[in-house]
């Protein structure tokens, strides 16, 4: 077991700094699920990922309940998935993961970002290629057996098992897997009765652009006006 590196996160800038901005982007997903699958979290693997990753954000149960409620609703705005794919300046690529309702204000916003912050949107495929879809899990390491449950979990479609740290500095396991598997080692965690603080679908970089301290804000300052953006979910890049 090594340690992994998260490039997602970058201390330099503030990540769902505000409560609100979680919330919000919390309903979305589970809106997105309900849609997909159903209210019953039983019976929608993909609801129970956006319930488990409410409680990690410590957004009370009575407000999830309410978003599947709204969810089933009539006149619930119907969000959609839209991935955009730009360069940041020095070369560097990002990914923005977006879920709105009116794609035409969405785009337009996710180009002004890129283009104020030094950067260019490109077209689909210009970047995804760089980048590995995959189920991302975060656990608390109390209690468990790392070696043990690594052999018990690679049948299930576990790449990558390692330890990283929170935003305060804890030390966490992180688990990959491809994103085809997510499921079964979802389903696998919940067996062995192990709640993750989180479960999320992210695109890890198979090669990365070394920068500078200098340049890396630059690329910040980017990732953070994206970041900001009401439709923007997450933002992923290569930046080493």
């Amino acid at each position: 077991m090594g340690r992994i590196f998260e490039v997602r996160k970058a201390t330099m800038f503030a990540r769902w700094d505000r409560m609100a901005k979680q919330f919000t982007r919390i309903g979305k997903e589970i809106a997105i699920a309900v849609k997909a699958g159903g209210g019953d979290p039983n019976t929608n693997p993909a609801l129970r990922r956006c319930m488990q990753n409410a409680k990690s954000v410590n957004m009370p149960k009575d407000s999830v309940e309410a978003a599947i409620k709204r969810a089933m609703g009539k006149e619930m705005d119907n969000y959609e998935e839209i991935l955009y794919e730009g360069y940041a300046p020095h070369g560097v690529a990002i990914l923005v993961e977006t879920a709105t309702d009116n794609h035409v204000r969405t785009v337009a916003n996710v180009k002004s970002h890129f283009n104020k912050g030094g950067g260019s949107l490109g077209n689909s495929g210009s970047v995804s290629f760089q980048f590995k879809k995959m189920g991302v899990f975060k656990l608390k390491p109390e209690g468990l057996n790392v070696d043990d449950l690594e052999l018990e979990l690679i049948d299930f479609g576990l790449e990558e098992l390692g330890e990283s740290s929170d935003d305060n500095g804890n030390t966490i396991l992180v688990m990959r897997c491809a994103y085809t598997d997510f499921g079964n080692l979802q389903k696998a965690l919940e067996e062995k009765h192990i709640t993750p603080i989180s479960a999320e679908l992210e695109w890890i970089p198979t090669t990365t652009v070394p920068v500078t301290d200098a340049q890396a804000e630059d690329v910040s300052k980017l990732i953070e006006r994206l970041e900001q953006d009401e439709d923007v979910s997450k933002v992923f890049h290569n930046m080493a």
